[in-house]
């Protein structure tokens, strides 16, 4: 099975390295090769997603991806921007589902900063459209009118075919957990979003087992603060999904304990933390490790079809977190809590490592 390793910028090489060792500590028949992607790739041959890049995750079976972006890269034009070479990578590669647990661990319920009794035992799942809407839709761009003044112009857009294949996906994943399905959009105000309650309440008919609800956005962000856990899978278009994802992230403790992972028709995915490149910590072995390495977890899940060797992983990082180890995001100060100690990049990684 060969796997395209995509470290990218910031701590994206150092969790990267991190899952890396915990794959190779299962003995798999995996292939992993590596390539530069984002601001690393426009170093290398510039462009945030070199053609040889793009040619090896086609090639692959799945693609496990770490962090793009950084500061240097600011000032670069738009199209050679780190964050270009993802959005065009997942656009290539036709990964339209991003599918994003948000899971509190009892050992995390307290490093939340809502109140323990509102997240302790916390498990939703987000599907977020991945491939259209906002950050795709033409026009865009900034120009310039008549007056002198500058307008900037971007483009929500979703043709009907987009939103009825995430719609089915968010419905399959429902009748794998609690059979509950939140859609969530502005339809009181957004045609597009208009297009997508109806298409949803279409879809539904083939899912008669699924409860469907509807929130617009804004309720639906103050939901996941109040009462997050009425939620068992939410479906939103991929700005939503982008705000609500983190929002939700936040809930579990840190973000650098999401994964995730972005689907195509076929199951072929990508595999990646929520979270971003962090230039502020790079280098310094203070990352959190376990997004990207629940990540590769869900690589075993989705894509390569090795379901248990996914629960063992997953048991492990559970393990380790029983045993009290955090990383500097997961740590209480100052002090931390009894039991429990700070530890780096690498010894989480060794600790899960121990765990299998």
């Amino acid at each position: 099975m060969k796997i395209a390793v995509l470290p990218g910028d910031g701590i994206g090489p150092e969790i990267l390295a991190e899952a890396l060792k915990v794959l190779r500590a299962l003995k798999l028949p995996l292939e992993m090769q590596e390539a530069p992607v984002g601001g690393a790739g426009y170093d290398a041959a510039g462009d945030p997603l070199p053609e040889a890049t793009l040619a090896l995750a086609r090639s692959a079976d799945a693609v496990l991806f770490g962090a793009v972006g950084g500061w240097e890269y600011d000032k670069l034009p738009r199209p050679m921007r780190p964050e270009q070479g993802l959005l065009r990578l997942r656009k290539e590669l036709g990964l339209f589902a991003n599918l994003r647990p948000a899971v509190v661990y009892p050992e995390l319920a307290s490093a939340s900063t809502v109140k323990p009794e509102i997240v302790a035992g916390l498990d939703i799942l987000i599907l977020r459209e991945l491939t259209g809407d906002i950050y795709f839709g033409e026009p865009r761009g900034v120009h310039t009118l008549a007056s002198g003044e500058r307008e900037g112009i971007n483009t929500m857009r979703y043709t009907e075919s987009e939103v009825r294949r995430i719609a089915h996906s968010g419905f399959r994943a429902a009748m794998q957990r609690g059979k509950r399905l939140c859609s969530v959009d502005k339809a009181n105000v957004l045609e597009t979003s208009g297009l997508w309650r109806e298409v949803v309440i279409e879809v539904a008919k083939e899912y008669p087992e699924v409860e469907l609800s509807h929130l617009y956005v804004d309720n639906c962000a103050m939901q996941l603060i109040r009462n997050p856990k009425q939620f068992d899978v939410i479906v939103t278009g991929n700005i939503f999904g982008d705000i609500l994802s983190d929002e939700a992230s936040m809930l579990t403790g840190s973000i650098g304990m999401l994964p995730s992972a972005s689907l195509d028709a076929n199951n072929k995915g990508m595999y990646e933390p929520i979270h971003g490149s962090a230039p502020d910590i790079a280098g310094k072995n203070v990352a959190n490790p376990l997004a990207t390495i629940l990540s590769a977890a869900m690589m075993l899940r989705y894509s390569l079809n090795l379901a248990a060797e996914a629960d063992r992983v997953e048991a492990a990082v559970r393990r380790v977190l029983a045993q009290g180890l955090r990383t500097a995001d997961i740590y209480s100060e100052p002090g931390g809590a009894a039991g429990t100690r700070k530890v780096g990049t690498r010894e989480m990684g060794d600790a899960v490592v121990a765990a299998l």
